[in-house]
Formats: structure tokens, sequence, C-alpha cells
């Protein structure tokens, strides 16, 4: 049986969302969008629409539980019995699942990808996107739920936060910019944030091209681990800056503890990776939007592995470890990129200089950096 081509489509701007989906069921013949819908998850259900260009060919609510309220955990149980259904039925070309709001395509790419049909082919993950509500998105701290989005009782994401994985996970970004033509200050924004991204016009031929052209779960999600993710370039545009801080002396736990309401707040967006001086082992993960900021353990770095251990690190782990080498440090390294609009470069760079340890404690080596009182303890070993 031919293999039924499968395309996520999701993003928090909901009309941009539709659009999209529409353009692909009329120029693609065929083709049908799939839709969970979460908005009555309180209630205990999950409603499932199918429909084409035509219409709704298709409605009822989705088989799987909601374990522990999860309307996500229902939406997984139900998404590749109901594709299995479209590709045994032949007459289906094109699926295009749109997703909820706030469901994000990684976790449903790997779903569809690690079940190991071989009747479905997932060949693209898109986000849509209106420009003009990028910056606003980005900046928005409310909890999911406050904004009646959330997938769960216990789903604890921000707006800003799920925006931004949903942006720069998908490879191909479909733009809808409304009646208005988009703000260049806006379109600047969103080419920083994700540089290495296709953007396409959602009234453009290409959308189904860029759609159907594939997609690779392994490197998608490669390219978003810490240890080696494509972090944007150094930016200027429309007045919209990105600045890459690099280092490869250690920060001081205590004083970049003191600085990180300052350094969270300095731009729209900021990820990367870092090391602390008491924790030299560790790679850690910096993650920050709408004025709030994660930190977590990535594991360890590849210098602080025993040689034998290097056999089962990924390829692109081992060559951005190669990029990154230290004589002294090796992978250990501080690499931080702050996007955001009348972005502050000279004050941000002399504050996270002013993080670093500085020459009189960088002297004293391991030993003595190990001793330092802890900071990130709280953040980094939470009390269960």
């Amino acid at each position: 049986m031919e293999r039924l081509d499968v395309v996520l489509l999701g993003g928090l701007h909901a009309d941009a969302r539709r659009a999209a989906v529409e353009r692909l069921l009329r120029t693609v013949p065929g083709s049908v969008a799939l839709h969970h819908d979460l908005s009555s998850a309180t209630e205990g259900t999950v409603r499932r629409t199918v429909r084409d260009a035509g219409g709704t060919l298709d409605a009822g609510i989705a088989d799987g539980p909601l374990v522990n309220d999860c309307a996500c955990c229902a939406l997984r149980e139900d998404l590749v019995p109901e594709l299995e259904r479209l590709a045994a039925g032949r007459t289906c070309r094109l699926a295009v699942v749109e997703l909820w709001d706030s469901v994000e395509p990684k976790a449903m790419a790997e779903v569809i990808t690690s079940c190991g049909s071989e009747n479905l082919a997932l060949t693209g993950v898109l986000t849509a996107v209106d420009p003009a509500l990028v910056l606003p998105c980005l900046g928005c701290g409310d909890d999911l739920s406050e904004a009646g989005l959330a997938a769960a009782a216990s789903d604890r994401r921000t707006v800003a936060d799920t925006w931004a994985r949903q942006l720069e996970y998908a490879p191909v970004l479909a733009i809808a910019a409304g009646e208005e033509e988009a703000d260049p200050t806006d379109l600047a924004l969103l080419a920083q944030l994700h540089p290495t991204a296709v953007q396409v016009p959602v009234e453009a031929e290409e959308l189904a091209a860029a759609a159907t052209a594939g997609f690779d779960v392994a490197a998608a999600a490669a390219r978003q681990h810490p240890a080696c993710a494509l972090l944007p370039q150094e930016a200027d545009a429309e007045g919209v800056g990105t600045m890459v801080w690099r280092h490869t002396r250690p920060f001081h736990p205590g004083r970049l503890y003191a600085a990180l309401e300052d350094l969270t707040c300095a731009a729209a967006r900021s990820r990367g990776r870092f090391w602390l001086a008491d924790r030299p082992d560790t790679l850690l993960s910096w993650d920050a939007a709408g004025g709030a900021l994660c930190v977590e353990s990535a594991g360890p770095w590849l210098a602080a592995l025993p040689d034998a251990a290097w056999e089962l690190v990924p390829p692109t782990r081992r060559a951005a470890a190669a990029l990154d080498w230290h004589p002294e440090h090796g992978d250990r390294t501080q690499h931080l990129v702050f996007t955001s609009p009348g972005l502050d470069r000279e004050n941000l760079r002399t504050l996270l200089d002013s993080c670093l340890l500085t020459d009189a404690e960088y002297a004293g080596g391991p030993p003595s950096w190990k001793s330092l009182p802890p900071a990130f303890d709280a953040l980094l070993d939470p009390v269960s």
C-alpha cells in the first residue's frame, strides 16, 4: 500500500494556522485535515474532526483516555490510529494534522515516527505565523491555563516558552500577515529568532511543496538539544538585535544567580548553554522568554566523560564539541544568544562579563572553584 503523506501544522496563531490549512486543502488534491480540539478537555473529552476543502467528513470523540487529565495523552492515543484509518481508505493523498493551539510539534512528530507504521510518512512540520503576533506572544509570561490554552490541569507552561518552541522547532514557517502588510520590525525579529527557517507566504504556490519536502525527526531534535543547538548569529536590522556572547571561563555561581533577573529581562528571547565553576562537569541549558528563565541540566560535558563513552555519543554532539574544544576545558563553554528589539548590547555584555570568575578566582583552579558557595541548588536540585 502506498504510504500516506502526513504534515504537522501548528502554532498559537490560530487564524494564521487555519489559513495555512485551508490553503493546503485547496491546492493539494485528495488532501484532508485532521484536528483534535482540546478546548473541551476539562470536561473529559477531546473532539476530533476530519475535513477536506468542501467541509467536514467525519467528527467524533477521541478514543484515547484522559490519563491524569492529560488531553495530549488522548491525542497521542488517537492520532496514529486515525491516520492509519485514513491511509487504509486509499482516498486520501495528504493528511494535514492541524495541531491545537498549545500542542508542540516535537512531541507529535516523535509519536508519528516512533509508531513504526509502514503506511505513514511524516513529510513536513510547519508553524503558522502572523508576524504582528510574534513579539506579543514571546513577551507573554502568562501560564497557558490563564490564557485558556492548557492541555491539562497540571500544564505549567507559559505562552511565551510554548510559542518559542513551536517557532524554533519547525523548519518551515507559513507566514500569514493578515490584511495589512507585515511590519519590517516584526519580520526582522522573526528572521533573527529562527534564521534557518524557510519562510513561505500562506498564499504562495510553494507552500505545498515546502510542506512535503521531507522531515528528519532526529536532526530536528539535535538542532534543539542544548549541547549542539543551531543558535542564531549576530544580527542587527530594523531596530532588532541579536547578540552572541561566548567565553571559556566559568561563571561564578553566586554572581550569576544574583544577575538572573536582569539577564532574563534584557531580551525578548535568550537561549544557549553555559557552565558554573562549582559544577564543572554539568552542561547547563539556558532558555528564557516572556520574562521567565528555565535553567536545567543537559547532562555532562563530553570532556567529563571517559574516552570509552564517546562511542555512545551521537556524531552531531561530537562535532559540536570539537568546534568548541579548548585545550584546558574541553567542550565546556559559555554560549548564550540574546534577541530583542532595542537590545542594549553594551550593558548586557558588561553584566555577563561581571558574572565570570575574576583572574584571582580563576587562578585557584577547579579545587577552589568547587568550594564556592552553591547558588543554583534550588533550581537544579529541587527537593521533591
